[in-house]
Parts: C-alpha cells; sequence; structure tokens
C-alpha cells in the first residue's frame, strides 16, 4: 500500500505531500486545481512499477516511467509537464507500506528520458487501475486501436490500461467475499449486469432473459459495470490500487451514496483507494463512513493560496467551498421559509 508521497512543481501542483496514507483518501478542488494531475501522478508511478518486468518486457524501470508519464499525460516532452519557472525540477517520491521507496526528478529541458533517483520498490504482482469520470465500454476498441496500435495522442494511457483489463475474461469460481458481495451490491443498483458477448464482440446490458445494446444503456449503468468487471475477471485483488476521477459522474446522489458504500467495503479488504471529486455528496458521505467506522480518511483541499491543505474526515468535515456553499443554500433555503 502506498503510505507516503511527496510532490513538487508538478504542472499546477506547487507542491503537496503526505506520510500516513490510508485505504482511502480523499482529494477535493475546483476545476483546474490539480485533483487529476495528482490521481495521474500516483497512478503512474505505481503502474510503471507493475508493469516493469512482466512477461516479454525487456525495457528496464527508467524506460518503463518515462513511457508510462508520456503517454499518460501526453505532452511534447516530459519537461513541459514541470511547473513554469526558472530552475524548477518536477519532483516526485512515494514510499510503500514495506519501508521501501521510489523518487525521480526532472527539468524543462527534459524530453523523453528519466534516471531514478532511488528505487528500491518490489516488483509488485498486482494490478491497479485508473477509472476516469467517463466510461469506457462503447470506446474500447477505439480507444486499443488510438493508443496501442495507432500511437496517437488523445486516449491517454489510463484509459488504454483500463480497456486492456476490461478484456480479462470473467473467472469462475470463488471470488473474496468481499468481492462477491460488492457485485452483488453494484448490479442491485441497475437491477442487471453488462457482461461482454465473446460471440458478437460487444458488450451488452443484461436484465433477466433481455439484452440491451451497450450504445442504449445508461451512462451510470455502464460506469458502475467497469468496476463490476474488474471485480468479476480477478484484475483486482485485495492488494491492488484504485485511483477514481470523480466518481459522481453520471450518478445521481443514491448511486452515489451506495457506490461510496461499496467502496467502503473493498478498502475493508485491503484495496486502496484515491477519489478525487467536487461533489457535496461524495465528501458527506465518506464523512459518515468516517464517523460510523472511526476510520481514517485523509483528504487533500486546495485553498485560496493555492496550498494543499490536510485534513482527516474522522476529525470533521474540511473547510472547503463545496461544504460552504451547501451550507449557504441551505440557509437561503431557511430565510425563504421564513418569510
Amino acid at each position: 500500500m502506498l503510505k507516503k508521497f511527496d510532490i513538487e512543481n508538478f504542472g499546477p501542483i506547487k507542491k503537496i505531500s503526505c506520510n500516513h496514507l490510508q485505504n482511502i483518501n480523499l482529494i477535493i478542488g475546483k476545476n483546474g486545481s490539480g485533483k487529476t494531475f495528482l490521481l495521474k501522478t500516483l497512478y503512474s508511478t505505481i503502474k510503471s512499477q507493475e508493469e516493469f518486468g512482466r512477461g516479454d518486457d525487456k525495457r528496464d524501470f527508467s524506460e518503463v516511467l518515462a513511457d508510462k508519464l508520456y503517454w499518460t499525460f501526453q505532452a511534447e516532452k516530459l519537461g513541459d509537464l514541470v511547473t513554469k519557472g526558472s530552475g524548477n525540477r518536477l519532483k516526485v517520491s512515494v514510499s510503500m507500506s514495506d519501508n521501501t521507496s521510489l523518487a525521480y526528478d526532472f527539468g524543462q529541458d527534459t524530453t523523453k528520458k528519466i534516471t531514478p533517483l532511488h528505487n528500491n520498490l518490489e516488483k509488485r504482482q498486482f494490478n491497479s487501475v485508473f477509472l476516469p469520470p467517463k466510461e469506457v465500454l462503447t470506446l474500447e476498441k477505439v480507444i486499443i486501436k488510438s493508443a496501442l496500435q495507432d500511437k496517437s495522442f488523445g486516449f491517454d494511457a489510463t484509459y488504454s490500461d483500463l480497456a486492456l483489463a476490461l478484456r480479462n475474461p470473467t473467472q469462475r469460481g470463488r471470488n473474496y467475499d468481499a468481492f462477491t458481495k460488492s457485485r452483488q451490491l453494484l448490479e442491485s443498483m441497475f437491477e442487471g449486469r453488462v457482461e461482454y458477448d465473446a460471440t458478437a464482440e460487444k458488450w451488452i446490458y443484461k436484465q433477466g432473459s433481455s439484452k440491451f445494446s451497450i450504445m442504449t444503456t445508461a451512462e451510470g449503468v455502464k460506469k458502475i459495470a467497469i468496476l463490476d468487471t474488474l471485480l468479476g475477471n480477478r484484475y483486482l485483488t485485495p492488494e491492488s490500487v484504485i485511483f477514481i476521477d470523480e466518481p459522481e459522474s453520471a450518478l445521481h446522489p443514491t448511486a452515489i451514496i451506495k457506490f461510496m458504500e461499496i467502496l467502503a467495503l473493498l478498502a475493508k479488504l485491503g484495496i486502496q483507494i484515491f477519489i478525487t471529486s467536487h461533489s457535496y455528496f461524495v465528501i458527506k458521505k465518506l464523512f459518515l463512513i468516517s464517523q460510523q467506522e472511526n476510520l481514517s480518511i485523509p483528504t487533500f483541499v486546495e485553498n485560496q493560496e493555492k496550498k494543499w491543505i490536510h485534513y482527516n474526515l474522522k476529525d470533521g468535515m474540511p473547510d472547503t467551498e463545496i461544504i460552504n456553499e451547501s451550507v449557504r443554500l441551505y440557509e437561503e433555503e431557511l430565510e425563504v421559509s421564513l418569510r
């Protein structure tokens, strides 16, 4: 599990760090604050360690890391990721729960070569995944062709990695109890399930004996189906890390609440989860889970001075405009009703 990170001069992020990450971690901020940058940075770093040395891949770790950053952020050169400013260098370091660590840095002139400053991370046999705001089932073939065959910018590595992960066939036999329960809860949210029809080579949505084209299926159903599929095909295991960018996208409030409950269930099994959000429902539900379970949930909020402030939902709701605006609307409603 990731236990600590330090990041400096990475795109919109000037500096952010945490030395006590937990199974659920929340990143809050307005559009353009750097939430997704942070999520993709951590994903690229840990995913590089997972891909290094797998199968017939002969690349050394520095090549794997450089390629992952390049195709995840899709900048013309890696140096473009460095925060603008004379002499700035991008710096990233992460530490795992087994006390191993990785650190790398590079400057604005870097094209596509990185030499890690330090790396004694153990090889990871587990899989991590990045779940973007939009579903990928309807675009799976297009994503793979564009990213992996044509090698063109458009769909970044988080999309192509996910598309490949979804292609793993569903495995039969006993699954982890928490996974089985999570899948049952996910499928009950929309009274059906999404499956891959190998004969027709396409995704379908099933409700009982009825089948529907994935193209006509609601966006929220497809989004939930992605996590269900990754649990069913055993791509995810208790040692995985899930990075979720704006889980509230395309989900109504009731579904958001249930989705947070399912994520908490997976976290209990050992999966580590990083969530970015600007949804009051996400924040409030995670706060309630934290209080009910006596669970630490580190939370990062960018303040008005563009500095990242650390909170813990176990200690209370964070000071953020998302919360403040919700309170303001409630007070306005009271004022109107009392006239």
